[in-house]
């Protein structure tokens, strides 16, 4: 399979996470008027295919490990397991995290949501395999979470009319957040292995991983369809059929998108200096390439005050920064 050998290329596997992760969420605008629920179908599909292809390709070529197949074959059932349910926990994070952006908006859902699964993930991730500087690592966790709140303050003075911050979107929030920041000990334990039972290569964990998102995507989104939490009536899954063929074609790429994010973080965080919290932590940089998106591509920001364009100065720069100190953690 392949795997980094200097930290140099674990950095860049590090970054392309971020990018993926980032970039993902702009298939749903290329069909406005799916809903979520139908294009979540099409996203874990597509995320399950994404798993597929990198293992058969990157995971069953170079000369370090096993191939792909057979990894997952030798892989010890408690690590499948392991990294089954943190495709699991990430799944049903994934989809209270919109339902807190339909009911609270993105100003409320992503400080609370993202930056609660920063802090929970980075600092759970470290309990299970510390490697890197703390203080550099921790502090640069601090300025990307301030970024992400600086974001949403900034989001917040672009809309002429914030929705109303409720205890319903405020508890979504948290929960997702919590959820978020969880899934990732469990894929990092499950890769910790053991001198008995030697853990599986990330290929195999990530295919585990896509496993657990697929399997729990069934009863999670049967139920979201049936009681919407953002109040709107129940989706009718027959629309499903109707959809035109490019709007499945989005949510599958959406999901390979992702994919590709989470199987270059699985990569590097395995990678020598590295560890789980950092890769996790530089992963969740996702936030900067998403507001990227939206400020230069989709123009969000077009005629927006003068005060939330300066936020969002500020945010670029808390997370440069953080992310800088993040990715020197390693090295000192």
């Amino acid at each position: 399979m392949f795997l980094p050998e200097t930290y140099q290329a674990a950095l860049f596997l590090m970054l392309l996470s971020m990018l993926c992760w980032g970039s993902w969420a702009n298939t749903l605008k290329l069909c406005p008027r799916f809903r979520f629920q139908l294009f979540y179908w099409d996203y874990a599909i597509g995320l399950m295919l994404g798993a597929v292809v990198l293992g058969l390709t990157a995971g069953s070529s170079g000369k370090t490990g096993l191939p792909f197949l057979a990894d997952i074959v030798q892989s010890p059932l408690h690590a499948a397991l392991w990294a089954a349910a943190g495709g699991m926990v990430f799944n049903v994070a994934n989809l209270l995290l919109v339902a807190a952006i339909d009911v609270a908006g993105l100003a409320v859902a992503f400080p609370v949501g993202i930056g609660l699964a920063l802090i929970v993930g980075s600092v759970s991730s470290y309990l299970v395999s510390p490697a890197a500087n703390p203080v550099l690592l921790f502090g640069g966790v601090a300025l990307v979470a301030l970024a992400i709140v600086t974001d949403a303050a900034a989001y917040r003075k672009r809309e002429a009319s914030a929705k109303a911050t409720t205890t319903r979107g405020i508890v979504l929030s948290l929960i997702a957040g919590l959820l978020m920041g969880s899934f990732y000990p469990l894929v990092a334990h499950a890769m910790k292995g053991a001198p008995a039972t030697p853990a599986p290569g990330p290929y195999a964990i990530s295919f585990f991983f896509a496993v657990g998102v697929l399997l729990s995507t069934v009863p999670a989104n049967l139920l979201l369809m049936a009681k919407p939490l953002d109040g709107k009536p129940p989706v009718v899954g027959a629309d499903y059929w109707r959809a035109p063929l490019g709007w499945h074609v989005a949510g599958v790429l959406g999901g390979a998108v992702w994919c590709t994010g989470a199987v270059a973080n699985f990569v590097a965080s395995g990678a020598h200096l590295v560890g789980p919290a950092v890769s996790y932590s530089i992963g969740q940089g996702a936030t900067m390439i998403s507001a990227c998106w939206g400020v230069f591509v989709w123009h969000e920001f077009a005629g927006a005050p003068r005060s939330a364009r300066l936020l969002l100065g500020l945010m670029f720069l808390f997370f440069a920064l953080g992310l800088t100190a993040v990715a020197l953690a390693p090295l000192y």
